[in-house]
């Protein structure tokens, strides 16, 4: 068991684009392998590639109950409906802001063996879709705040003790929220 350790805001692997997977061998099931251990954790619903460093297009997810993973996901469909909660990410530990997001996504991507696959969820799932595709595309959850929130985080996470520190101070499981919001 791989748990790769979490890339914090600031590293520019964050915030940049990452490139789709073409080669599907071993190299791509250790990466895949690292992320599904990574986010078998408490408080973890998501995992992106950039978030352990890579820039290569995959996450896995760890939403009630569900276990999986997605290479080179596309978001193909959000439902007009939307939600509204407070979000977080292991990449900005402890910060959490209400984010909107739509109530139901689907992703469709591939497998291992480059057989394709859907996932589609709502509520918290839709969420976490939404969040692991975006760190792929090169964006966090903080660049979809309205401009107050922003401008709230961004000081926040200027004045927290992990920003531009090797690690943050360790916390308890048991204190853990949800990875998007909430006590878990």
């Amino acid at each position: 068991m791989t748990m790769r350790p979490i890339v914090y805001f600031g590293d520019p692997v964050l915030v940049t684009p990452t490139t789709p997977i073409t080669t599907f061998d071993r190299h791509t099931e250790a990466l895949v392998r690292d992320l599904l251990d990574t986010v078998d954790a408490p408080g973890r619903a998501g995992v992106a590639a950039t978030q352990i460093g890579v820039g290569l297009r995959a996450f896995s997810y760890n939403v009630e109950g569900k276990i999986g993973y997605v290479i080179n996901p596309e978001i193909v469909e959000l439902s007009e409906e939307v939600q509204e909660g407070d979000e977080g990410c292991l990449s900005v530990p402890r910060l959490w802001y209400p984010t909107r997001r739509a109530q139901r996504a689907v992703v469709r991507g591939v497998d291992l063996r480059n057989e394709p696959v859907t996932v589609s969820g709502e509520g918290l799932m839709a969420r976490c879709l939404q969040h692991e595709t975006d760190h792929l595309d090169g964006m966090l959850y903080l660049d979809r705040l309205d401009r107050d929130n922003r401008r709230a985080a961004m000081r926040e996470v200027r004045n927290s003790p992990w920003f531009l520190r090797e690690k943050p101070e360790p916390v308890s499981p048991s204190k853990l929220p949800s990875a998007f919001g909430g006590i878990g």
